[in-house]
């Protein structure tokens, strides 16, 4: 879907409540949301932002076209001083984000949208869409590759997506989060990404032997030769089949680079030991051994832990589609709102679920740091005009259990303030970084968590506390609302 045209990617009520907007005097306000998650996908003890390029790209072409007034006005739902107020439509707000690639907590601000009453509310929907999808499958990403413990992993897996926006978007996400590439040839032109592949049994079977499917295949690419062994006897067949092609290539006086076989069924930890110990025994001690067949971070800890031969993992439906955890649970929310003189007036979200309750006014992300391992200690929410000194000493409080705190001496940590400007009274001030630099940047990001951190299964998770300032305000505000 062409993100010009996705000015109508929203929900009914944000439209409705944007005319309910223009009908009053809300019009004039100015407001602060939100876009935050209250939990981490996949087990994890973090999550990886992503999807902000898109996000830009939305907000920049923002318009409602003539075919989209036409639509609306059919519905008989909106006032045509309202669809004439659409017509000339443009975001005019300023929206902060921690940029693309982040290691992200719950409760953290993502975005911050500070604008008009009814701009703010009217991307509230779409934001959310790309936001909380490529999130999800980043943060999958990153935890299968944490699995496969440095080993190349390679997304694959378009067709199980739930259509082809999130097998072409959550191919990029998955690239971001790790993945060296993908099978996606449209997310490799828009993204220019690294696109990667194998061959199917359909090859091998539409040819008179699999020997035949090999030698055609070895010839046409020689230069990345993976040939998929069991198509129908893997280890009596496929693999001899595969030496017998390599030796041929060899004797041809190819230089043998990028080349191995593919498993894709059977038990891959024997399969794998038994493969190697044939490629090994036939002098092809290069050649890759590369898996599929529904993989997820579980399964291929499993097979490291059963020490598989494996060197290359080829991760589809359970990566693409997040298998275990299906959506992100990202939420935007209203935080502050300008009074008569325009000041910004805190508000605050009450519910009988205390996770639900939200953070209130105007606020900012500190990471903290170890300074002398570069490792994240904490995270705190403040209010927007908090300043950290790192020559002070910090003390940090867990909200529930204030009694629990820990104290950081002057000189023994570091802060850096995690949102930047994204758009600036309207005109976009930042520039996108291609989608392989930000797949670095991650990996940067993702080393300052500790191995505890990252663990698959029970890991410890990262404290993000409210600064003093704020933590009153939210007390303050539950005690006395009305």
């Amino acid at each position: 879907m062409d993100i010009q045209d996705w000015s109508l990617l929203t929900d009914l009520y944000e439209l409705t409540m944007m005319q309910g907007y223009f009908q009053t005097p809300q019009e004039k306000k100015r407001v602060v949301f939100d876009l935050f998650y209250r939990s981490n996908p996949s087990s994890a003890s973090f999550a990886i932002t992503c999807g902000l390029e898109q996000a830009i790209e939305y907000i920049k072409n923002l318009h409602f076209s003539e075919s989209d007034l036409a639509y609306l006005r059919s519905l008989n739902l909106f006032t045509p001083d309202f669809l004439d107020y659409l017509a000339q439509f443009h975001f005019s707000g300023t929206i902060y984000a921690i940029p693309e690639g982040s290691v992200v907590f719950p409760r953290e601000p993502l975005l911050r949208v500070e604008a008009p009453i009814m701009e703010a509310q009217l991307v509230e929907t779409a934001l959310l869409n790309i936001i909380n999808h490529q999130s999800l499958i980043a943060t999958k990403a990153a935890r299968i590759v944490w699995a496969a413990e440095g080993d190349p992993v390679m997304e694959f897996g378009l067709r199980r997506a739930q259509g082809p926006d999130a097998g072409t978007y959550g191919a990029r996400a998955a690239v971001i989060g790790g993945c060296i590439g993908t099978s996606n040839v449209l997310t490799g032109k828009l993204f220019d990404v690294p696109i990667k592949g194998t061959h199917a049994h359909s090859w091998v079977m539409s040819f008179p032997t699999e020997l035949a499917a090999f030698r055609a295949y070895a010839k046409q690419f020689p230069g990345a030769c993976l040939l998929l062994v069991d198509t129908y006897n893997t280890l009596e067949q496929g693999v001899p089949n595969a030496i017998q092609c390599f030796r041929e290539m060899k004797e041809a006086g190819y230089d043998l680079k990028g080349y191995g076989i593919r498993l894709d069924s059977g038990d891959l930890a024997y399969m794998s030991k038994q493969a190697r110990k044939m490629l090994d025994d036939a002098g092809f001690t290069d050649a890759i051994i590369s898996a599929s067949s529904d993989l997820d971070e579980y399964l291929i800890s499993s097979l490291k832990l059963q020490k598989a031969k494996i060197s290359l993992w080829g991760v589809g439906t359970k990566l693409i589609t997040s298998d275990d955890t299906p959506a992100f649970g990202g939420v935007y929310k209203l935080a502050a709102e300008t009074d008569d003189n325009g000041q910004w007036i805190p508000k605050i979200k009450l519910s009988n679920n205390p996770e639900k309750i939200t953070l209130p006014g105007v606020k900012k992300v500190y990471r903290i740091y170890d300074k002398a391992t570069g490792k994240i200690k904490a995270d705190q929410i403040c209010l927007a005009d908090e300043i950290l000194d790192e020559n002070t000493e910090l003390v940090l409080f867990d909200e529930e259990a204030t009694w629990k705190q820990m104290h950081l001496k002057p000189g023994t940590y570091t802060v850096r303030d995690l949102l930047v400007p994204i758009f600036v009274n309207g005109e976009c001030v930042y520039q996108s970084p291609k989608t392989m630099e930000i797949r670095d940047y991650a990996q940067q990001e993702l080393s300052t968590l500790w191995d505890e951190h990252r663990r698959l299964n029970n890991p410890h998770t990262v404290p993000v506390d409210l600064s003093l300032a704020l933590y009153e305000l939210k007390q303050k505000m539950i005690q006395t609302w009305k």
